[in-house]
C-alpha cells in the first residue's frame, strides 16, 4: 500500500515538474514609450507552427482606418533583410522590398516609398520608437499610442510566415510571380474592438482575412478555408489597456 501511495506521490511530482518546463516563456519589449498617449500590452501566445514569422501591429480608429503603427518587425520597417540576396548561394544582408509579406499594413499605413510603392525602404523607414527585431516566440508588447485614447478603435496584427507551403498554396501555384514565392500561404490579418469608455480586462485578437498573395494590392479576402498551418502559427493574441 505504502509502494503505490509513492508511486502516486511520484506520478504528480513529475506532472508538476513537467508542466513547469512547458510553461510558456514570453519575452518583453517595448516601443513608443515616450509618447504621452495611452499604455498598451499586447501579448503574443506562440501556436505549433510558429517559426520565425514577421509582424506589424498598429491602431485604426472603430472603421477600420489607420491611425499608426505600434510595432512592425525591424526588416520590413527599415526595408533591410539579414538574408536579403534571392541569387542562389549568396544570401547576405542587404536592402530588399518584401511587399508580400505584410501588405495589408502596408496599403493601410499608406506612405509610398521612391519607388512608388508602399513598402518602407532604408530612405523612408519606420521611426526607430516603433521597430524592432522579430521576437523567436512568444512575446509581450509594451506600447504607447501617439494621442490618449478616448472612444472605440481597432487594434490591427498582420502576420507572415515565408514558405509556409500547403496543399492549395503550393510553390508551383504562381510559377511567375516572384513575391508570391517569398511568401506562400498569404499574412494573416487578426482585430480586437477596444472601447475606452467600457474597458474590459483583456481583449482577444480575432482572425478577420488574408492578404493578397504576393501583396499587389491592400485588399483583405475573409475566406479562409484554404488557409492550414497559417491558422496554427498564433495560440493566442490578447491586449489590454494599462
Amino acid at each position: 500500500m505504502k509502494t503505490q501511495v509513492l508511486i502516486i506521490v511520484a506520478l504528480f511530482v513529475a506532472m508538476a515538474i513537467s508542466a513547469q518546463k512547458k510553461k510558456e516563456v514570453f519575452s518583453q519589449e517595448n516601443y513608443g514609450s515616450n509618447n504621452a498617449g495611452t499604455s498598451l500590452t499586447i501579448q503574443f501566445e506562440k501556436g505549433v507552427e510558429h517559426n520565425h514569422p514577421l509582424f506589424a501591429v498598429w491602431l485604426a480608429d472603430e472603421k477600420g482606418n489607420y491611425i499608426q503603427t505600434l510595432y512592425v518587425s525591424e526588416s520590413i520597417g527599415k526595408g533591410v533583410f539579414k538574408r536579403a540576396s534571392r541569387k542562389t548561394g549568396r544570401w547576405q544582408a542587404g536592402e530588399i522590398q518584401r511587399p508580400a509579406t505584410l501588405p495589408f499594413w502596408a496599403h493601410q499605413r499608406g506612405e509610398k516609398n521612391e519607388f512608388g510603392t508602399y513598402m518602407p525602404t532604408p530612405k523612408q523607414p519606420v521611426a526607430d520608437a516603433y521597430t524592432g527585431a522579430t521576437p523567436s516566440a512568444s512575446f509581450i508588447l509594451h506600447s504607447k499610442t501617439e494621442k490618449p485614447l478616448n472612444g472605440k478603435y481597432k487594434i490591427m496584427l498582420e502576420l507572415n510566415q515565408s514558405w509556409d507551403w500547403n496543399e492549395y498554396w503550393t510553390n508551383d501555384k504562381y510559377m511567375n510571380d516572384k513575391e508570391y514565392k517569398t511568401s506562400s500561404q498569404p499574412a494573416l490579418v487578426y482585430s480586437a474592438d477596444i472601447d475606452t469608455a467600457s474597458p474590459t480586462p483583456e481583449y482577444v485578437l480575432k482572425v478577420i482575412g488574408h492578404s493578397h498573395y504576393s501583396g499587389a494590392d491592400g485588399n483583405l479576402d475573409t475566406d479562409l478555408s484554404t488557409m492550414t498551418t497559417a491558422l496554427k502559427i498564433a495560440k493566442k493574441i490578447t491586449v489590454k489597456l494599462d
